[in-house]
């Protein structure tokens, strides 16, 4: 493709403000050379925690099945939230059972499509993302959409063993089949932007009106200097921006503007820029999910531990002394099997740390992990073979008394993950007929 004008644009540009803080869409050109819960109906709350390079797959799987199981040893952490657990097997993604690596697997976990193969001209996952569904359906009741989160920065270039840009591996959330989401990894911006969105103050609205118009006016500029691909980009991220000024508009109106926060963000402390370790980073990421839910900031959310083919270094955890991608390559080592475990088990902790802080959070009779379901996942099984068969899934939360939890449910081998999408679609107040291979809801995941 050719492109006009050759532009160094930055990766990001964000513009803040009260309730307003967005990214560029991914461009070619950017390419390298304790709170009172409101007393109003609950809504139900969807998130999606990723982690690349599969499992253990020996330690996995529970024993026995339905309501009579037991946790296995990776599963082990979550023994006191079994009851708001449901943990699934057999399910996989066959769109993705193609290609070579990790790419194709991974940046699918949510659309379920195979990707097309390209080193970052024309990159099209043929789908959206199961999250961005419901968020493009629910999301003008709230004052963000969707947050999508993050610990490691984009990745750039291609990846010359596969032939695939890395840009996919960056991405899990998916607005349409060209535009992933940016994901913000820094928890004090992330903060900064759920406190405006929660609570917008004086003549922010106004401020954020004129940036908009900057926005609006910088990218009409942009378009003409790109190429038609990103052009495209441009017309899709100009479609946001339009959907912004009508949500800017009704917050600035008494009349039209519903929405209350259900929790105030007054107490909240404000994060670290730069914590200390992998461990306190990722729980301040997670901490955040559960404020925007809590306050109703926003109801959908995705979370990823690390890209795929992430090298996060583990030797921070006693009995590892490597990388998560490396030890995945385990090729049955017995020695790099137990680093991959404990690793397995470590990101575990972490969902079983968010699950815990959602039900300690008190909302009506209830708390808001009943009113939420919290999905942990992998795009692979075994990270050794990148063998996208029976994924490792496990459900957390009732989801508003729509999901049946406490219990293991086994399905017929290479049964669609699109089911579970599906399903969790329905107990989210946005049903579909289908959605990609799909052939209808889970049996027996519903109550």
């Amino acid at each position: 493709m050719m492109i006009p004008k050759k532009r160094n644009l930055s990766r990001r540009s964000v513009l803040k403000g009260a309730g307003v803080a967005m990214g560029l869409p991914w461009l070619e050109a950017m390419t390298p050379a304790a709170f009172g819960a409101s007393s109003a109906a609950a809504p139900v709350r969807m998130a999606v925690l990723y982690m690349a390079n599969g499992v253990n797959t020996s330690v996995w799987t529970p024993e026995g099945k339905g309501r009579d199981f037991k946790l296995s040893p990776t599963l082990a952490p979550l023994q006191d939230l079994k009851d708001q657990l449901v943990v699934v097997s057999n399910l996989w993604n066959a769109a993705a059972n193609t290609g070579d690596g990790h790419y194709v697997k991974e940046s699918s976990l949510l659309t379920c499509t195979t990707i097309s193969k390209t080193l970052g001209v024309d990159i099209n996952m043929h789908g959206v993302s199961m999250d961005q569904v419901a968020a493009q359906r629910i999301g003008d009741q709230t004052p963000l959409p969707s947050l999508e989160l993050g610990i490691e920065p984009e990745s750039t270039g291609v990846d010359a063993n596969v032939g695939y840009t890395r840009v996919y591996g960056s991405h899990i959330a998916w607005s349409s089949p060209t535009t992933p989401l940016a994901r913000e990894i820094n928890p004090r911006s992330v903060y900064e932007r759920l406190f405006r969105a929660s609570g917008p103050q004086g003549n922010t609205v106004k401020q954020d009106t004129q940036l908009l118009d900057r926005v609006l006016e910088h990218s009409k500029k942009l378009r003409s200097e790109v190429g038609s691909a990103d052009q495209a980009r441009i017309d899709e991220y100009l479609s946001i921006v339009r959907s912004l000024e009508q949500r800017m508009d009704r917050a600035s109106d008494p009349k039209r503007n519903t929405w209350k926060p259900r929790a105030s963000m007054a107490g909240v402390a404000k994060p670290t820029d730069a914590p200390r370790d992998h461990t306190e980073h990722v729980r301040l990421m997670l901490d955040l999910i559960a404020v925007a839910f809590q306050t109703d900031t926003t109801r959908i959310s995705t979370f990823m531990f690390g890209n795929a083919v992430s090298g996060v270094n583990f030797r921070f955890l006693e009995g590892v002394s490597s990388s998560h991608h490396e030890v995945s390559h385990h090729s049955k080592d017995p020695e790099k099997l137990q680093q991959y475990a404990l690793i397995n088990r470590w990101h575990i902790e972490q969902y079983g740390y968010l699950l815990r802080k959602l039900r300690d959070m008190k909302e009506g009779d209830g708390n808001v992990l009943d009113n939420s379901m919290i999905l942990f996942g992998s795009a692979l099984s075994d990270g050794n073979s990148h063998n996208p068969h029976k994924l490792p899934l496990v459900l957390g939360g009732k989801g508003g008394g729509r999901i049946a939890t406490g219990q293991h449910l086994v399905y017929t081998e290479d049964s669609p993950a699109a089911n579970l999408y599906v399903s969790m679609l329905d107990a989210c107040g946005t049903p579909v007929e289908r959605f990609a291979d799909s052939t209808g809801p889970l049996p027996g995941l519903l109550a």
